[in-house]
């Protein structure tokens, strides 16, 4: 006769005999996972800075210093700097006229994350990031909790809307382009006009489609002169002064989505992943992008590679990117091929109609566990025809061409 006490005994036994076996598959489907042995030198990735924080950086590592703060160092700069429109202060508003910072960190020895969305008048959205890791149990924080729980861990408060980036602001809002009605994303987007398609080809990475040509069409490329002409006496007459006209008729047409991310790996193959950003430019306030979404904006895994993102927020959301491209490392790929397949999940999410593609925008900034790196974009260039770049310091400083999706411009993000 079996016995109460022998049934749960007997039960007890084989919950134990399936976790140890769910456990030993799980082990070998770890073992099938790539091994990557730490660099004989540290690796940075990130977007120009324009400043000396990378070398500082650097030089953090080599001595010794932990990769997350090396990593903040950078974002620090560019938060710091008024000129820099697309983080901290000096950052463009939303459409309110308030800066709401987004920011995310991982760190890789200790497998912790923190993030803060949409938090206003925090200049250091990465540290106040990095604090949300250390001093809570929580990942993410966002708004006016986020802005709270600064102030009592000794943030400051300020006002990050300086006085250049208001002028901008205003001339957007004078201009009268919006985020309402439907997204590229919707069956029911249409663009206010559009030129005539044209054929282009691909990298040769994406599967063989319409495309656009290295330049716009002839008839879009009047379009947007005409808008460009009537923007600059817009300015005018608004009394925006010559210095700032120009960067005030381009944050207009192209809104910054520059970001920073910054991935860094040390001798000892720890890592560290920030990112920060003041976000789309003009957006719907509380919007939050990709920058602050771990597994989007940032992801690094201690024993694979660090990734992380600028460019169209929403379109890196739906496809996870950073954790895409590591997830991709982790089966063997290389960091270029593991970016170029998160490229080809936002174009196939599209089915590569280049109509719509054409508007957005993406780079993934890479760099392994054993040191290799990469920097990916969607599109091959700027819109004044230069290449887009990334910044590698692996014991010295250079600037570096993405390897890229489509060979072509970004048009705008907003759809004339």
């Amino acid at each position: 006769m079996t016995t109460r006490r022998d049934f749960l005994s007997t039960s007890a036994l084989l919950a134990v005999g399936m976790r140890g076996s769910a456990l030993g598959e799980a082990q070998e489907k770890e073992k099938g996972a790539m091994e990557y042995k730490p660099p004989a030198r540290p690796v940075i990735v990130c977007r120009p800075t324009g400043d000396n924080t990378i070398n500082e950086a650097y030089a953090m590592l080599q001595r010794g210093e932990d990769t997350l703060d090396a990593a903040l160092h950078i974002c620090q700069g560019r938060e710091d700097d008024p000129n820099d429109h697309s983080v901290g202060l000096g950052g463009l508003p939303n459409e309110d006229g308030v800066v709401e910072l987004d920011a995310c960190v991982m760190h890789g020895p200790t497998r912790q994350a923190g993030s803060v969305g949409a938090v206003p008048n925090i200049r250091h959205a990465a540290l106040l990031a990095k604090t949300v890791m250390e001093r809570t149990s929580h990942v993410m924080i966002v708004g006016q909790g986020a802005e709270r729980f600064a102030v009592a861990e000794g943030f400051k408060t300020e006002n990050l809307l300086t006085d250049d980036a208001r002028k901008m602001w205003l001339l957007w809002k004078e201009h009268g382009i919006g985020w309402w009605g439907p997204g590229l994303d919707s069956p029911d987007w249409k663009p206010e006009r559009r030129g005539p398609a044209a054929n282009m080809s691909s990298s040769g990475m994406g599967p063989k489609a319409e495309m656009m040509p290295r330049h716009p069409a002839r008839e879009q490329m009047a379009m947007v002169r005409e808008r460009m002409r009537s923007l600059y006496a817009l300015a005018d007459r608004m009394g925006i002064e010559p210095r700032l006209r120009r960067k005030a008729v381009m944050e207009v047409m192209w809104p910054t989505t520059g970001t920073i991310h910054v991935s860094a790996v040390n001798t000892k193959g720890e890592m560290s992943g920030a990112t920060t950003t003041s976000g789309l430019a003009w957006k719907i306030p509380g919007r939050v992008g990709d920058s602050p979404i771990i597994g989007a904006g940032c992801f690094t895994d201690q024993n694979v590679g660090s990734a992380g993102a600028t460019g169209n927020g929403e379109e890196n959301i739906k496809v996870c990117g950073a954790h895409t491209i590591v997830d991709q490392m982790r089966r063997g790929a290389t960091p270029k091929d593991a970016g170029i397949e998160a490229l080809r999940r936002i174009a196939q999410n599209y089915k590569y109609d280049m109509m719509k593609l054409r508007y957005l925008d993406m780079i993934y900034y890479i760099v392994r566990r054993d040191g290799a790196y990469a920097g990916v974009s969607l599109w091959s260039s700027r819109e004044d025809d230069t290449r887009k770049t990334y910044v590698v310091h692996d014991g010295t400083q250079r600037t570096e061409e993405c390897d890229y999706l489509f060979k072509g411009v970004t048009e705008s993000i907003h759809p004339f």
